[in-house]
């Protein structure tokens, strides 16, 4: 605020700052502290208020009939974000913060969606433990990659055992082939390799057995334990349900590529920022 000496008269100068011009150069434009401090002629600690005034608006979406996508991503231990997206359009449905990634976290969101009004044709989400048992009366797609790092969390990116390589080759066809021909190639694979499978070795000091190529075997099993889920997009080709949770993941690393421009925030800073990155985006 101004006044005239000569006639009294007082006045606002200089230029007002738009915060929401600040908040979007934040959030969109990928500028730091120092360089928007510059930019508007005022110093860090100027910018850091109006960053603070950040406020988002959760708005239902209108599209009531979905498929959707589940995952969480993190940053460090500790501090996930777990989202729910539509399979068709570039909107999320719903998010939450956790420490973990759980199976009620899921079911959380999933019964928002329900007392919304939403109808949920299909689900697309990773292998977590219990959930396929507790989303059991949807049509559950296990994401294809998933199951491919699974396969190769057990085998290495570059197994040497023979069958450890013709089963990580079968893996890698599991997003480009029919349900039939992976089946049948997994079904040749066991039928040659079972007695490789079973083999035992003995611990000396207990002289209790056990099988020799653990890893080996705990790759086969998982991918017959989740076969039931990992073509539900193949039998119901009508819903056109994504094999892959691919989509999500590039969501997340959009989120991610903006953050790490404010690496060193506080966690509620950071908070602050996804949700209003989500709301402007997403």
């Amino acid at each position: 605020m101004y006044k005239c000496h000569d006639c009294g008269r007082q006045f606002v100068g200089g230029k007002r700052l738009d915060t929401q011009d600040i908040i979007k150069d934040y959030v969109e434009g990928k500028q730091t502290l120092a360089q928007l401090a510059e930019k508007y002629g005022v110093n860090k600690s100027t910018i850091w208020r109006r960053i603070g005034c950040m406020r988002h608006i959760r708005v239902i979406s209108r599209y009531k009939e979905v498929v959707i996508n589940m995952d969480t991503t993190y940053w460090g231990r500790g501090f996930g974000l777990m989202v729910i997206k539509d399979a068709f359009r570039n909107k999320i449905l719903w998010y939450k913060f956790v420490r973990n990634e759980t199976a009620a976290g899921y079911l959380e969101g999933v019964g928002w969606l329900r007392d919304n009004g939403f109808t949920i044709h299909g689900i697309v989400c990773d292998g977590l433990g219990g959930l396929f048992s507790a989303l059991e009366k949807y049509r559950v797609q296990m994401c294809q990659f998933h199951q491919a790092m699974i396969v190769r969390r057990y085998l290495t990116s570059k197994p040497e055992l023979p069958a450890a390589i013709e089963l990580m080759d079968i893996t890698n066809m599991l997003a480009h082939t029919d349900k039939e021909s992976f089946i049948g190639m997994l079904d040749d694979w066991s039928e040659r390799w079972m007695p490789f499978m079973g083999e035992r070795s003995m611990d000396l000091r207990t002289g209790k057995t056990s099988y020799t190529h653990k890893r080996l075997r705990s790759a086969y099993l998982s991918l017959r334990r989740n076969m039931p889920w990992l073509w539900t997009h193949y039998d119901y080709p009508e819903l056109h349900i994504p094999n892959t949770n691919n989509a999500l993941e590039g969501v997340f690393t959009d989120i991610k590529t903006k953050l790490r421009v404010h690496s060193g925030i506080s966690k509620q800073r950071r908070i602050a920022m996804i949700q209003e990155l989500i709301a402007r985006r997403y």
